[in-house]
Parts: structure tokens; C-alpha cells; sequence
């Protein structure tokens, strides 16, 4: 089984910024607490800010799978709630030979 890389974009309100970061900084440390969990970092962009974006890999599918079940996940998406910009964007990563 190959590692799964995977990008997310989380484009936020500028008005609710403040207010998402701390949702998304308690997801970050629940869900590097996960199995299957290699890396899950949390940056914002520095050419949108605003937009949050993840970092993540995994042992495999399965792993981001059961991660996007987990109370965590559910907890940051309602926090995010209404303050939301945009959709949300997860990106599973190929990598190019």
C-alpha cells in the first residue's frame, strides 16, 4: 500500500476568519492523534488570505476515508459553518513520473 498525498483548500469570509481558525487548529491536533494519520498540517494562504490549506498524508484511501467520518471533521465543517467562501476543496494527489 503507497502513501496518499492530499491537498485541501478551505476558502473562508474575511470577516470569519478569526473565528474558523480555532475550529481548524483543534483539527489538526485530533487528527494527527488518528490511525493511519502520517502528516496533517494546517497553513493560510499567504497570496488569499483567508483560505486555509491542509497538508496531508495518509497510510492509504482507507485512512482518509474513516478520517472524514470522525467527530473532528463534522465539528470543523459546522464550526465553518456559514463561513465559508467558496467550497471546500480536497485534492488526492498523483504523483507525476
Amino acid at each position: 500500500m503507497s502513501e496518499l498525498h492530499v491537498v485541501a483548500t478551505i476558502p473562508v469570509k474575511p470577516e470569519a476568519v478569526d473565528q474558523v481558525r480555532p475550529a481548524l487548529t483543534e483539527l489538526v491536533a485530533a487528527t494527527r492523534a488518528e490511525e493511519g494519520c502520517l502528516a496533517y498540517d494546517l497553513f493560510e494562504s499567504a497570496a488569499a488570505p483567508g483560505t486555509f490549506v491542509t497538508v496531508e498524508r495518509w497510510t492509504g484511501q482507507e485512512a482518509l476515508d474513516a478520517h472524514m467520518t470522525t467527530p473532528h471533521v463534522a465539528a470543523a465543517f459546522a464550526a465553518a459553518g456559514g463561513a465559508l467562501d467558496g467550497e471546500v476543496a480536497i485534492h488526492p494527489l498523483r504523483p507525476v513520473e
